[in-house]
C-alpha cells in the first residue's frame, strides 16, 4: 500500500515509424487502474489523450536497451516507453505492475473464472445435408458452436490453491479430448465441395486450436515448477523452465502437407526403384577416393530461386504444416514440403560459401599478423552473399548420411592479392567469367587450385564436415556443423553449432570461428532470410581476434542484415580494424590509420566452381544422389519431386534400421571423430609436418 501513490512525469512514447518518438506527460491513477498521457503537463487538467486500463496488464522491460518498456493492455492496446535511463524505468515498471496485480486481483474477486468450455461439432450428416453445404456467406469458423457454462446462481469458486491442480489437470484432459475431436471432425470432411479438410479457414482454426493447447501445456507446466518451489523453498537444481516436447507425433508421409499414397512398386519411375534398391552401405566402398581435378569441369548449373509463386499458391499447405508443429520444437525430424526446397544440397551450399577464392588464398599474403586476421574477417563477411541464392528463403536438401560433394575451383595467381588493402573488386563478374574461360590454355604454375569436399557423417544430430586447402600456398580450413532448426512461430531458425579452424602453415597460426544462426521470416507470405548472432575469430598465436555482430531486424525501424564487427589485439585491447554495412549489399571498413574501403558485394567477382559431370560421380555424391529430385524442381512438378525425395528418405530409414538391427556401425568416408569434432583424414598440416619429418631424416 505504500507503494501504491499515484505518480507521474515525463516518458518518450513510440507513435509510429513516421512519427518516431514523441515526449508525452504520463499519469498513473492508482485508484482507478489508469495509465493516461497528456502532450505535456500544462495540458493536464484538459481529457487525456490515451488511457489504458491495466487490470490484465503485462508489463514488460524491454530487451532493445535498459530504458524501454511496453504496456499490453488487456485490450490488445500496446505502448512502447522510454524512460531517461535504467532508474527511471525501474521506478516505472514497479509501481505498474504493483498497480495491474492489485487491480487484476480485484477483479478475479469479483468475477469467479468459468468453470468450463464446450466446443461441439454441427452435426455433419451426409455430403447433401444442409450441416454440410455451406453458404457462400457463411465463413468456417461459423460452422462450430462455441459456447459457454456459466456457473449455477449464488455458486462461487473459490480462489484456485497449489491443491487445485489435479482439478485443472483434468479440466484440461477433457479439452485436450475435445480438440483432438474437433482436429478428427475437420480431417473427416470431404476433400471437395463447398467446405472441405483444407479450407484456409479450418486450416487456421486447426493452427489456433493447436497453438492454444500447447500453450496452456507449458503454462500448466510452469505452474507445477511454481507448486514444486513453494514447497521446497526453491526451484530443484539444475531446474530450467522452458517449452516442453510436442505430445503430438508427426506423420513421416507428408506429401505437400497432405498425407501420401504411392503407386504400386510396379508403376513407380525407373528412377525411384533405382534410388529405393540401392546397396546398403556395407556393400559399397568406404575408402577415401581421390579426386582427379582435371576430370572436373566448370560448373555451368545457374539455378537461381527467384520463383515467388509457388509458396504463395501452397499457403495451405504451410497452414496444414504448422497446425502440427509448436513453438520451440525442433524440426530436424519433420518431413518438410517439397516445393521449399532449393535446388542444391547442404553440402553443396557450404562449397558455394568459397566462392571467392581469391580472397581466401589472398589471407596468407598479409604481411603482418594484424594484416592477416583483417584479410580473413574480410574474406568471412564477403561470403555469405554468394552462398544465399536468390532472395526467396528456401531450403537446401537435407543431405543423407555417407553423403558428399566434392568440387575445386582455379584461380589466376596474377588476381590474387599481395599488397596490403588490395583491392577486393578487381574484376566485374563478366570479366571473371572470361578469366576462368582463358584458365583451360594456361599451364599449372599460372594458377592456384583450391580443392573442396565435404561429407554428412552423422544423420542424429545432422552434421556436416567439410574442408578446403590450397596445397601451392599451404592454408587449409577444415570445420564441423551441427543445424538446429526450431519452429518460432511465423519463422524457423536455425543454429549453426560447430567450429572451423583456418590453418596458415607458413605462418605457424590457426584461426578458429564460428557461424551465424540463420532465419526464414515471414513464412506464410513471402519468406525471407536474414543472419543473426555474435560470432567470433581468435588467433592464440597472435593474439589477435574479431568480433563480429549480425543484427536482426528489430520490430520497430532498423535496417535489414546489418553487420557490425571489430578486430582488436587482446594484449594492448587496441582495435585495429571497425566494419559496419550490410552481408549482402555493401560492406565499410575502417582502418586504424583512419583509412577506408567500401566493398559492394553485389558486384564482387564470383569464381564458378568445377564439379565432375554426374556420370564420372559416384551413388552417393550430392548431385548424383539428388539428380532426378532437383530436375522436377526445374521443370515443375511438385509431385515427382516429392516422390523421388521420399525414396531417398525412406531407403535412408531402412539403411539405419538395419545398421541398428545388425548392430553395425556407420564408417564414414573422409572425416574422423576427433573429440567433439570431425576432422578430415588427411590434412594439410599433417601431409607438410610428415614431409618435414621426412626431409630431415634424409
Amino acid at each position: 500500500s505504500d507503494h501504491m501513490e499515484n505518480i507521474y512525469g515525463y516518458l518518450m512514447k513510440y507513435t509510429n515509424l513516421v512519427t518516431g518518438w514523441q515526449y508525452r506527460f504520463f499519469v498513473l491513477n492508482n485508484d482507478a487502474g489508469l495509465l493516461e498521457y497528456f502532450v505535456n503537463e500544462q495540458s493536464r487538467h484538459l481529457k487525456p489523450r490515451g488511457t489504458l486500463q491495466l487490470a490484465g496488464a503485462v508489463i514488460s522491460p524491454s530487451d532493445e536497451d535498459s530504458h524501454t518498456f511496453t504496456v499490453n493492455a488487456a485490450s490488445g492496446e500496446q505502448y512502447k516507453l522510454r524512460a531517461t535511463d535504467a532508474k527511471e524505468r525501474q521506478h516505472w515498471v514497479s509501481r505498474l505492475q504493483i498497480c495491474t496485480q492489485h487491480h487484476t486481483e480485484a477483479i478475479g474477486k469479483n468475477n469467479p473464472p468459468l468453470k468450463s468450455r464446450s466446443f461441439s461439432l454441427a452435426s455433419q450428416g451426409s455430403a447433401n445435408s444442409p450441416g454440410v453445404q455451406r453458404r457462400p456467406s457463411q465463413n468456417a469458423v461459423s460452422f462450430f458452436n462455441v459456447g459457454h457454462h456459466r456457473l449455477p446462481t449464488g455458486k462461487r469458486v473459490p480462489i484456485m490453491q497449489p491443491d487445485h491442480l489435479v482439478d485443472v489437470r483434468e479440466m484440461m484432459s477433457q479439452a485436450e479430448g475435445q480438440q483432438r475431436d474437433l482436429i478428427r471432425s475437420i480431417e473427416c470432411l470431404p476433400v471437395s465441395g463447398h467446405l472441405t479438410s483444407l479450407d484456409q479457414d479450418l486450416l487456421m482454426l486447426k493452427a489456433t486450436s493447436m497453438a492454444t493447447m500447447n500453450c496452456l501445456n507449458d503454462c500448466f507446466h510452469i505452474l507445477q515448477l511454481q507448486h514444486a518451489s513453494q514447497q521446497k523453498g526453491s526451484l530443484p537444481a539444475g531446474t530450467t523452465i522452458s517449452w516442453l516436447e510436442p505430445k503430438i507425433s508427426l506423420s513421416n508421409h507428408f506429401k505437400n502437407g497432405a498425407a501420401q499414397n504411392f503407386p504400386a512398386e510396379i508403376n513407380k519411375p525407373a528412377s525411384v526403384r533405382e534410388e529405393q534398391s540401392t546397396a546398403e552401405p556395407c556393400q559399397l566402398t568406404r575408402e577415401p577416393e581421390e579426386i582427379n581435378p582435371e576430370d572436373e569441369l566448370e560448373d555451368i548449373s545457374d539455378d537461381k530461386e527467384d520463383d515467388l509463386g509457388a509458396v504463395e499458391e501452397q499457403r495451405s499447405v504451410i497452414l496444414h504444416l504448422l497446425s502440427q508443429l509448436k513453438l520451440g520444437m525442433d524440426l530436424t525430424r519433420v518431413v518438410l514440403p517439397t516445393f521449399i526446397l532449393e535446388k542444391r544440397s547442404l553440402l553443396e551450399m557450404y562449397a558455394d560459401f568459397m566462392s571467392h577464392p581469391d580472397l581466401f588464398i589472398a589471407i596468407t599474403n598479409g604481411t603482418t599478423p594484424e594484416e592477416r586476421m583483417i584479410r580473413f574477417v574480410e574474406y568471412y563477411l564477403t561470403s555469405f552473399h554468394e552462398g544465399r541464392k536468390g532472395a526467396i528463403a528456401k531450403k537446401p536438401y537435407n543431405p543423407i548420411i555417407g553423403e558428399t560433394f566434392h568440387c575445386s575451383w582455379r584461380m589466376p595467381k596474377s588476381d590474387v592479392t599481395t599488397d596490403a588493402g588490395g583491392n577486393l573488386s578487381a574484376h566485374s563478374s563478366s570479366e571473371q567469367v572470361t578469366l576462368s574461360k582463358d584458365l583451360e590454355n594456361q599451364t599449372e604454375v599460372d594458377y592456384y587450385t583450391v580443392k573442396f569436399v565435404a561429407e554428412q557423417v552423422s544423420h542424429h544430430p545432422p552434421v556436416s564436415g567439410f574442408y578446403a586447402e590450397c596445397v601451392e600456398r599451404k592454408m587449409c580450413v577444415n570445420a564441423h556443423v551441427w543445424t538446429k532448426s526450431k519452429f518460432l512461430g511465423m519463422s524457423i531458425g536455425v543454429t549453426m553449432v560447430g567450429e572451423g579452424l583456418l590453418s596458415l602453415l607458413e605462418h605457424g597460426e590457426e584461426y578458429t570461428f564460428s557461424l551465424p544462426c540463420a532465419y526464414a521470416r515471414s513464412i506464410l507470405t513471402v519468406p525471407w532470410v536474414e543472419l543473426g548472432g555474435k560470432v567470433n575469430i581468435n588467433c592464440a598465436k597472435t593474439g589477435y581476434s574479431a568480433s563480429i555482430n549480425f543484427h536482426t531486424k528489430p520490430f520497430y525501424g532498423g535496417k535489414l542484415h546489418r553487420v557490425t564487427g571489430e578486430v582488436k589485439q587482446n594484449t594492448t585491447n587496441t582495435v585495429v580494424c571497425r566494419v559496419q554495412g550490410e552481408w549482402n549489399s555493401v560492406l565499410e571498413f575502417t582502418y586504424s590509420n583512419g583509412e577506408t574501403k567500401c566493398v559492394d558485394l553485389t558486384k564482387l567477382s564470383v569464381t564458378r566452381k568445377r564439379v565432375r559431370p554426374l556420370e564420372k560421380q559416384g551413388p552417393f555424391e550430392s548431385r548424383r544422389l539428388w539428380q532426378h529430385v532437383t530436375e522436377s524442381l526445374r521443370d515443375g512438378d511438385i509431385d515427382k519431386a516429392t516422390e523421388h525425395k521420399r525414396a531417398l528418405e525412406e531407403r535412408q530409414r531402412n539403411e539405419e534400421r538395419h545398421r541398428a538391427e545388425t548392430e553395425t556401425p556407420w564408417c564414414t568416408k573422409y572425416f574422423l571423430k576427433e573429440g567433439d569434432g570431425w576432422v578430415y583424414h588427411k590434412p594439410l598440416w599433417k601431409t607438410v609436418f610428415a614431409r618435414t619429418q621426412q626431409t630431415d631424416t634424409n
